[in-house]
């Protein structure tokens, strides 16, 4: 099975779902975004595999976006898709694309629904939570 995660190292949620997907035995094919950006052609494609729009993909607190007026009633999906492929970071993350599908992973729970198998357990995020107990049961 194969398993892409657009990925931001440094956002805790991200480096969640990395471990979850990991801890079930596979390696997914990481794609750092802020390293390689966005074409128009590949966010059309994870927006419309995922149900997003740039609007709900958008990233609002630790990205430009409220600086660049992206947060305001009435910006277009243009302008939005437009500043995304200028500022990587917009984008909100991480999406996880596997054989059943393209998600948006917040909270990293999410991915999940995506996998074939559930990681054993227990299984926690970095914050402490418990995911997956003991008897590989999502909590």
């Amino acid at each position: 099975m194969s398993i892409v995660i657009h990925h931001n190292p440094e956002c805790g949620t991200s480096r969640n779902v990395l471990s979850i997907i990991r801890a079930t035995g596979i390696e997914p094919v990481i794609v750092e975004y802020l390293k390689t950006g966005w074409t128009e052609p590949q966010l059309l494609g994870l927006f419309a595999a995922a149900g997003l729009d740039p609007r709900t993909a958008l990233r609002e607190t630790k990205s430009p976006a409220k600086e660049l007026g992206l947060l305001e009633a009435g910006v277009s999906h243009q302008k939005i898709m437009a500043e995304m492929l200028k500022h990587p970071v917009l984008v909100n993350r991480p999406i996880v694309c596997a054989p059943k599908g393209v998600k948006l992973c917040r909270p990293s729970e999410g991915v999940l629904d995506l996998l074939d198998r559930l990681p054993a357990g227990p299984l926690y995020k970095e914050d402490g939570s418990l995911l997956i107990d003991a008897d590989g049961k999502r909590v």
